[in-house]
């Protein structure tokens, strides 16, 4: 069984929360009933789900009517997306270059249906301003989708700030649909979604230690979702209820979720930007190693990122071959993103006006709840051992 201790790839996928899931699926064996059902097996489920809402609900700090369960982030981004294919009229969409490939790929099938999608990219630092998305909003912009923190490279982006802007400036008109991509962010920076002017935010529980295969989509008000079916969850998400997965997810928004109302998890937080300040300073001194975006490497910027994403090159060494020889050692990070590690490319990087070689040998290091600092300065000492190989 591999151990957690040199497991350093948490922005992929988080190891399990085992006592959780064992709480959730005791739980939902219990209540096997078909949520959609009138008689008291039915009934009784349907309670259960409707108490996991309400908790998760509470851990967002948001209403229970608000939250809809879906299969991850993915679903959740395009029940939001394709909503607008609702409108009789097509348009414009505007979102960040660097979005998740759920929301990237899926613009290229708006495309084919008659919409203009406008990308705007990040500045050389990896962030999208807010001034930038102002500018590409068109009269017939429908939605804009900019995500809270960039998976690869760990980029705050200024939601709220956007948020705001696209109210300003659309004061008096339909004003776009605005989505934001919160699978990074639920767990590891402090969020809020009561922000005027968001209003979706998708989330993935296999992130913060919950089973793969389940998610959340927060609504701020009624959608009309492009998708039809059996009308559970209001009709935005017809299917099933996955009981289990709702009420494992709730849990770990309960445990892990950053707030005024969860110390535990606000002193983690601040735990894990010193353990961050301190990986980064120890990079920094293993030979032709360079920090992604640059301006990481100066302390006043790392309030822009979050403490559990490191992006670093290691010019002179491919991604795939470090990601393999540490494998080999018995350590675990990633090149990217792993919904898209079948691809050659590297959208998020190719924005950022990073050399070839930067690109090349880009990897991800990113952490969890459960990594400790001993395992950290294990992995800076292999780097260094294999860097002495090929440098």
């Amino acid at each position: 069984m591999i151990s957690a201790k040199h497991y350093f790839d948490w922005a992929a996928t988080a190891p399990n929360d085992e006592e959780i899931l064992t709480k959730a699926l005791k739980h939902s064996i219990e209540h096997w009933g078909n949520p959609s059902s009138i008689h008291k097996a039915g009934t009784d489920a349907k309670k259960a789900l409707e108490t996991a809402r309400k908790r998760a609900a509470q851990a967002l700090g948001v209403n229970a009517e608000n939250i809809f369960f879906t299969s991850g982030g993915t679903e959740g981004d395009h029940i939001a997306i394709l909503s607008v294919l609702n409108r009789p009229q097509k348009g414009s969409v505007v979102l960040s270059s660097i979005e998740h490939p759920a929301l990237r790929e899926m613009t290229k099938s708006m495309q084919n249906c008659g919409w203009k999608v406008i990308n705007v990219n990040p500045d050389k630092n990896g962030i999208v301003c807010a001034q930038s998305i102002s500018n590409a909003l068109q009269e017939d912009t429908a939605f804009v989708s900019v995500m809270a923190v960039n998976n690869e490279t760990g980029a705050i982006q200024p939601i709220y700030e956007i948020a705001k802007i696209i109210e300003e400036k659309t004061k008096g008109k339909r004003k776009p649909f605005f989505h934001v991509d919160c699978v990074q962010a639920a767990g590891k920076i402090p969020l809020n979604l009561k922000a005027s002017g968001i209003d979706s935010a998708s989330f993935s529980a296999h992130k913060i230690g919950g089973p793969r295969g389940v998610g959340i989509l927060y609504l701020a008000k009624e959608l009309n979702s492009f998708l039809k079916g059996g009308g559970q969850e209001k009709t935005v998400r017809s299917g099933t209820e996955n009981l289990f997965g709702a009420e494992a997810f709730s849990l770990c928004l309960e445990k892990y979720f950053i707030s005024e109302r969860n110390t535990s998890a606000e002193k983690r937080f601040e735990q894990q930007k010193i353990l961050t300040a301190n990986f980064i300073k120890k990079l920094k001194e293993i030979k032709g190693c360079v920090i992604i975006p640059h301006c990481r490497e100066g302390e006043k910027f790392e309030a822009n990122f979050s403490p559990w994403v490191v992006q670093a090159a290691f010019p002179g060494i491919p991604g795939q071959v470090m990601e393999r020889a540490l494998s080999e050692k018995g350590f675990f990070i990633s090149t990217g993103s792993a919904c898209s590690s079948s691809h050659k490319g590297r959208p998020v990087l190719d924005t950022m006006q990073l050399t070839p070689k930067e690109k090349e040998s880009a990897v991800r290091f990113s952490f969890g709840f459960s990594t400790e600092e001993e395992g950290m300065n294990e992995l800076i000492e292999e780097l260094k051992n294999i860097c002495s190989q090929f440098l």
